[in-house]
């Protein structure tokens, strides 16, 4: 299963991918100390999902045209450029300059986010499911490099708290460059396939493409609606430690992505569906943890839930989709899955900060309640359609 394409999206991921864990952990914490307006603190962050559902669209089609290779090498060299915009807007206070970064930073996510497309056309039929947790494991390193990395280097800078952080992001997200230079297309990977095949309405009108694209944007709209609230629940409101705060956040990340070890074989196992029940009632149980109480063990076991179920709805949502379409539609229906699916990511992540300083941490909680009972709808409609 092994190959060389597949060894250099595995190793690409972990440096591209810190760029997720850092902006999760900095950005609202930096925009809190940048601005007055505290409900807006999470537009960073919001910005980073935007660009990511933006150009999610551009990712598919410019490789589409120029391949895969060119599109990863690009967004490579994009994100390092965004890392130091980041560091420049953070050392002079600049709050536009920072949500302009975060903008650019989330553009390059769009990118990293097809590797999980790439790693799968790289390997055989039986082996999707698995390739793709493979992927999304490697994620597990950048939660730990990121966030790690981020705090030991924000004094590196006298007097300018965050900078370093940036600066040493910008390291990161140029590894990737050096190892797609070696990296090969796929045979007749950009053809001018994203104007061929169904149109979008078409394809969403299909019961099981359907239930793969809702499970993965509600599986992401939960788990960036929370995640984005809790670095500043915990820290700004709350006043606990930004050790703490970290940690928090590291162990969501584990929580999202250790269950890749086995969740692509849960899926061969039991099927898409199934796998998608237990991620429904995994958040559901994580928004009751964090409704009780507010305490530092309630926000971390809460935010391991909350990992754990995006991990199930995001991979059986996935792996689903790449079944759902024709070989000659994959541009096409990969960048409308992931518009969709990063642009309620988006929603999510605004939503966060101006819903949390407007109401309270269980409201926001309560709120996504109705959204998971939409992925249960989806799927149990598209059982009834395929058995009938």
């Amino acid at each position: 299963m092994l190959n060389r394409n597949l060894i250099i999206l595995i190793f690409s991921q972990v440096f591209s991918f810190t760029v997720a864990p850092v902006t999760v952990l900095l950005s609202g914490i930096i925009a809190s100390g940048m601005i007055d307006i505290k409900y807006i603190a999470t537009l960073p962050t919001a910005l980073t999902v935007v660009g990511t559902a933006i150009g999610s669209i551009f990712a598919s089609y410019l490789m589409s045209i120029k391949g895969r290779k060119f599109g990863f090498i690009f967004s490579s060299l994009m994100s390092t450029f965004a890392a130091l915009l980041a560091s420049f807007a953070v050392f002079n206070d600049y709050f536009m300059i920072y949500c302009l970064a975060n903008l650019i930073l989330g553009l390059g996510l769009a990118f990293t986010a097809q590797y999980r497309f790439a790693a799968a056309e790289s390997v055989s039929k039986q082996y999707i499911p698995t390739t793709i947790s493979i992927i999304l494991l490697s994620g597990l390193v950048s939660a730990v490099v990121g966030p790690n990395l981020a705090t030991i280097s924000k004094n590196i800078i006298t007097d300018h708290l965050y900078v370093g952080s940036y600066l040493f992001l910008s390291l990161l997200t140029f590894i990737p460059f050096c190892l797609f230079i070696f990296f090969n297309n796929e045979k007749n990977d950009f053809e001018k396939k994203v104007i061929q095949g169904r149109s979008y309405l078409t394809l969403l009108s299909q019961p099981r493409f359907f239930q793969a694209v809702v499970s993965a944007a509600i599986g992401y709209v939960v788990m960036s609606f929370l995640m984005t609230a809790t670095p500043i629940e915990m820290h700004v409101i709350q006043q606990m430690s930004l050790n703490k705060t970290s940690f928090v956040i590291q162990m969501h990340i584990f929580g999202m992505f250790l269950p890749s070890l086995f969740t692509g074989s849960l899926i061969n196992k039991f099927g898409h569906s199934k796998i998608m029940y237990t991620g429904v009632s995994i958040l559901i149980f994580c928004v009751l943890i964090n409704f009780i109480y507010q305490h530092f063990y309630n926000y971390l076991f809460g935010l391991i839930l909350l990992g754990i179920g995006w991990n199930f709805l995001f991979i059986s949502g996935t792996s689903l989709l790449i079944i759902s379409y024709k070989p000659e539609e994959k541009f096409k229906a990969q960048g409308l899955n992931d518009f969709l699916v990063f642009s309620t990511q988006a929603v999510g992540a605004l939503a966060a900060g101006s819903l949390l300083y407007l109401t309270n941490w269980q409201f926001i909680n309560i709120l996504c309640l109705p959204l998971l009972i939409i992925v249960l709808l989806a799927t149990l409609y598209a059982d009834k359609i395929t058995r009938n």
